[in-house]
């Protein structure tokens, strides 16, 4: 057993170091929702819902248009790996011409939606309330896009704690204007659901200033970026990026889709039984976001890795990675369970919403090892820009079995809530075992490569 720690010592040490940032980053982001809800949840069980709603729309667009960006993050480790600087730089123009216009791209799909949100058959009061919000939460895809882009390229060549200042900050602002719109502090008027709004896209608009703005001016990029102009589209470039960033947006698409379908399912049911999903989905998102730092470092350690063509570099960091999660993961999951009754307290004073909520809890401490095994073996494979396999695999594990499963658990077997988040902890394992396998089958075939 010693002697299996001494092996790992070295990528557990190296890979923290890059990871902690990102974590930090990734919490950041996911503290902003958890803002929103917590003092939406005070407003009442009708508000809660409706932010339910509106952001399980808004997210299986947001992670989309994250997962485009996210195409460059294995491209620009892998030329950072060869010494192809100023390279870098020019995969990263186009990248911000991407971020521009695929935010805009989201942000009209999901506007089109909130004009239509009555096809869902959703509660009505629940409809009218999401829908301001909704349009006002969209148009921060744009700015958040944009803060993505240059955060991918800085976190591919390894610089990761800017990223965390900045999202820090953003999440204190965030804080900073939903006490001051929804209640209607220091004299300004008190909007409610729709204030939380605002306060979420005036942070994401300073989160992107701020991002770009040192990214461009730090010394650290000069020699990435001494022939950076945004002038005209590089189809080839352009090309690539999304040849990798597209799959990967599939493959939050299946994903977070599956846990929106679950959504509106649970809407079908009850605003209580919303309220409840909101509140569990709240926290389980919180500490997939931890896991997804964990994966986001593992993708630029394998990508960087490949870069030098250091395959036992690889499979060694990716098995620290996975150990990794396995432990913050095994802590998030002791945590659900010691604390399922006081945590939904936090959000709203509403004994049914509380109650449903603490067995929801439960039921997310059993999948979050198969979340966190999941995420990072999404992310290892991305590096490796494996990224086609990884899609296929997250349409049949949420698609195929996670959501048709949560219907019959959940309506023709009457269990509910229940039996819709037991659906997507199957879905989750699904997932994880078959990345984790397909991990195994790449090292593998490289390993042959290099006899």
């Amino acid at each position: 057993m010693l002697n299996y720690f001494l092996k790992y010592k070295p990528f557990y040490k190296s890979n923290f170091l890059l990871v902690y940032p990102v974590v930090i980053s990734q919490l950041g982001q996911m503290l902003t929702a958890i803002g929103d809800t917590v003092m939406v949840g005070q407003l009442g069980t009708i508000p809660l819902a409706a932010c339910a709603l509106a952001n399980s729309i808004l997210s299986i667009f947001l992670v989309s248009g994250i997962g485009i960006s996210q195409g460059i993050t294995p491209i620009v480790a892998q030329e950072n790996g060869k010494g192809n600087k100023k390279i870098c730089g020019l995969y990263l123009e186009q990248g911000v011409i991407i971020s521009i216009f695929s935010g805009i791209f989201l942000f009209g799909i999901v506007a089109l939606i909130a004009q239509h949100l009555h096809l869902l058959a959703q509660p009505f009061l629940v409809e009218i309330a999401a829908k301001d919000y909704l349009l006002v939460i969209a148009a921060s895809i744009v700015p958040l896009m944009v803060f993505q882009i240059f955060r991918q390229f800085a976190e591919g060549l390894g610089y990761t704690r800017q990223a965390m200042f900045i999202s820090i900050a953003g999440n204190a602002l965030n804080i900073l204007f939903n006490f001051i719109l929804i209640y209607g502090w220091w004299g300004f008027p008190a909007y409610g659901l729709f204030g939380a709004g605002i306060g979420t896209l005036v942070s994401r608009i300073f989160m992107a200033l701020a991002m770009g703005f040192y990214v461009i001016k730090s010394s650290l990029f000069t020699a990435y970026l001494s022939d950076f102009k945004i002038h005209r589209p590089d189809w080839n470039k352009i090309k690539k990026i999304v040849k990798l960033g597209f799959p990967i947006a599939l493959q939050y698409f299946f994903e977070i889709g599956a846990f929106s379908g679950a959504a509106i399912m649970i809407g079908w049911i009850g605003a209580v039984e919303l309220a409840a999903h909101q509140i569990a989905i709240n926290l389980a998102a919180f500490t997939y976001m931890g896991a997804s730092g964990i994966a986001a470092a593992a993708t630029i350690k394998a990508g960087n890795a490949m870069g030098k063509k250091d395959f036992k570099e690889i499979k060694l960091s990716a098995i620290s990675s996975y150990h990794l999660v396995m432990a913050y993961m095994l802590a998030t999951a002791f945590i659900f369970l010691t604390c399922n009754q006081l945590l939904p307290r936090l959000y709203i004073n509403n004994a049914a919403v509380t109650a449903l909520a603490s067995q929801l809890l439960i039921l997310a401490a059993f999948f979050q090892l198969s979340d966190g095994i999941q995420v990072v073996g999404a992310g290892v494979l991305r590096g490796l820009s494996d990224v086609k396999i990884p899609t296929i695999i997250t349409l049949v594990a949420y698609w195929v079995i996670g959501l048709p499963l949560g219907y019959v658990l959940g309506f023709t077997f009457h269990l509910g809530p229940q039996g819709i988040w037991i659906s997507l902890s199957i879905a989750l394992t699904a997932s994880a075992t078959l990345l984790y396998f397909r991990f195994r089958n790449m090292m593998d075939k490289l390993a042959f490569e290099t006899v």
